[in-house]
């Protein structure tokens, strides 16, 4: 029964329940579904970034934004398809990411924060201002997605998309993050000199993090157009980089799983206060102060202790080992000390 309530088996569980979810849904809680999927992208994309890479970022929500911009642009601008247009998005967005990897040498910590905000709020400045070619405040229309050659409505359609990129993204992640690359990032995480001295080129990880956080979020704001055939730049403000944060935080950082636990979960509570709009930035923001101080792990560091078959990759396991006490020739209790990561 405790197999049953590990990590892959809840993953496994929550997809197949939203694989099924247009089957007895009212087009309402269709998009409530479609949006998770979405934020699940955007969450695990963050999470790759400040929990396994190590790099508190600010830019989410600006690349999130350039994903949805790139997209409606290409689609309205240049005629592109949307099959064109959503690989397009994500590229545009992942190289703009990739360019953060460098002043992310010299700065770490609240000065990395500090310059990738500062990145965010230059972006939504031009998508504002820059009128000739983002249509300014006002947004503008992109045409709707067309799958006619499967004979689906639009709105099932794109719901499907993302449910298959939501899941393939997060097998990749699974992938990733164990094998060599995750193994370099939280060496480079944990520390940057001696991850150096294990032979992890850091200009090429960090550049590699950044680009991967990029692409998530690029794809994500490419399906966030096509749900909603609108980009607005008030989508894309301060308010949704503190989504991001705070899904993040209350599902775990540094986990895969922690990124759907924590998406998921608040999206609900986003849709819950959507008749309360004034006190969103007051739940979120006594959400975050509630995990900062009393769950600083998030909900899949309780999963990790009261659950011996939760595994996840780079994560040690929690259970007490009996190891031999030098002292007395007796055995203890105490858990041993921290894997470390092998390149």
């Amino acid at each position: 029964m405790s197999r049953l309530l590990g990590c892959r088996s809840l993953l496994g569980a929550l997809f197949i329940c939203l694989l099924f979810l247009p089957f007895g849904a009212n087009p309402y809680w269709l998009f409530v579904g479609n949006l998770i999927l979405i934020y699940i992208v955007l969450a695990l994309g963050l999470n790759i970034l400040i929990g396994f890479a190590g790099h508190l970022a600010f830019a989410n929500a600006a690349m999130f934004g350039i994903g949805a911009y790139a997209v409606g642009l290409l689609q309205v601008r240049l005629s592109f398809p949307y099959w064109l247009a959503l690989p397009s998005g994500g590229l545009i967005a992942m190289l703009l990411g990739t360019t953060m990897a460098f002043p992310a040498l010299r700065l770490s910590g609240i000065y990395l924060a500090m310059a990738t905000l500062g990145f965010a709020q230059f972006t939504q400045w031009v998508f504002l201002n820059w009128e000739t070619v983002t249509y300014g405040a006002g947004g503008f229309r992109v045409p709707a997605v067309d799958f006619s050659p499967l004979a689906l409505p639009p709105k099932i359609g794109i719901y499907y998309l993302s449910w298959l990129i939501a899941v393939s993204l997060v097998a990749f992640a699974w992938n990733a993050m164990s094998s060599r690359i995750g193994r370099a990032f939280v060496a480079m995480r944990d520390g940057e000199i001696a991850a150096e001295s294990l032979g992890v080129t850091l200009l090429h990880y960090k550049a590699l993090a950044f680009a991967m956080s990029g692409v998530y979020a690029g794809i994500a704001g490419g399906l966030f157009a096509g749900l909603l055939d609108y980009v607005a730049p008030e989508t894309f403000d301060l308010f949704q980089m503190i989504t991001h944060k705070a899904m993040v935080m209350v599902g775990g950082i540094g986990s895969i799983t922690g990124s759907v636990i924590g998406a998921t979960l608040l999206v609900l509570l986003l849709e819950a206060l959507r008749a309360f709009k004034s006190t969103q930035e007051i739940a979120f923001g006594t959400i975050l102060l509630v995990f900062v101080v009393f769950c600083p792990g998030g909900l899949v560091s309780i999963c990790r202790r009261y659950l011996p078959h939760w595994q996840e990759p780079l994560h040690v396991a929690q259970h007490a080992a009996i190891l031999p006490d030098t002292d007395s020739g007796d055995v203890s209790d105490s858990p041993p000390p921290p894997a470390r990561a092998e390149l």
